[in-house]
C-alpha cells in the first residue's frame, strides 16, 4: 500500500511513502478494538460517585412507633430506606471502573484500528511541518486546504510540536497527537488521520516490537 505524501498546502509532493501491511494492512480485531475503547472509556470515569446509606444517615434511633396496634408494618428507625430521607439501599460507592487487558491485546487493538481506516481510504500522509508561532489561524488554514474543517480529524505528530497542538487547541473537531500517546479511542474516533511522514518509521517501529 503506498500513500501520496501532501504539503499544508493539500498539493501532492510527488512522493510515495510505503504503509506496512503489518500494521495498516491486516484483517481488523474488532473485538480488540472494543475492549481497548472500553478501557480507555472507563479510564476517564471519575468513580467519585457516593450517596449515603443507613449507618451514615444523622437521625435519631429511637423507635418511632410502638411495634403493634397501629394497622402499619413494624419501622423500628426513621434511618430505614423506605422513608423519604431514609438511607440509601445499595448505593453508589466510590470505585475505580478500571480493567486490565494484556499489553498484546492493546497493541492489536491500535494496529487493527490503523488498518480500519486504512480500509476506509481515511488516512492522508503529510509532510513534516511546523508554525512560527501558535495561532489557530494557520492550523486551520491547513485544515480548509485539505477539505477537511468540518471532519474530524487526528494529526499524529513524531514528537510533541507546542506551536501545532496549541494551534489546534481552539478547533472542536481537531485534535492532534505523538506517535507515543496515540490511542484507540482516538484513532476511531477521527474521520480523517493525518500522519506526519516523519512519524510513520516511529510508528511502525513501535507498533512492531
Amino acid at each position: 500500500m503506498e500513500l501520496s505524501v501532501l504539503n499544508i498546502k493539500g498539493e501532492d509532493t510527488g512522493k510515495k511513502v510505503a504503509m506496512s501491511e503489518e500494521i495498516f494492512g491486516i484483517e481488523p480485531n474488532t473485538h480488540a478494538i472494543y475492549l481497548d475503547v472500553k478501557l480507555y472509556l472507563a479510564n476517564q470515569r471519575q468513580g467519585t460517585h457516593k450517596s449515603k446509606e443507613r449507618a451514615e444517615i444523622n437521625h435519631s434511633t429511637r423507635k418511632i412507633k410502638r411495634q403493634k396496634g397501629t394497622g402499619g408494618a413494624r419501622a423500628g428507625s426513621i434511618k430505614s430506606p423506605v422513608f423519604v430521607g431514609g438511607g440509601r439501599i445499595f448505593g453508589p460507592r466510590p470505585r475505580t471502573y478500571g480493567f486490565k487487558i494484556n499489553k498484546k491485546v492493546k497493541s492489536l487493538a491500535r494496529i487493527s484500528a490503523f488498518s480500519v481506516k486504512a480500509k476506509a481510504d481515511a488516512i492522508s500522509v503529510l509532510e513534516a511541518f511546523t508554525f512560527d508561532a501558535p495561532k489557530t489561524k494557520s492550523y486551520l488554514n491547513v485544515l480548509t486546504s485539505l477539505s477537511l474543517v468540518n471532519t474530524k480529524t487526528l494529526l499524529i505528530l513524531p514528537a510533541i510540536d507546542s506551536n501545532v497542538y496549541l494551534s489546534s487547541r481552539n478547533i472542536p473537531k481537531a485534535k492532534v497527537t505523538t506517535v507515543d500517546a496515540v490511542n484507540t479511542y482516538d484513532l476511531m474516533n477521527a474521520d480523517r488521520l493525518l500522519i506526519s511522514e516523519s512519524a510513520l518509521s516511529i510508528l511502525e517501529t513501535q507498533l512492531n516490537k
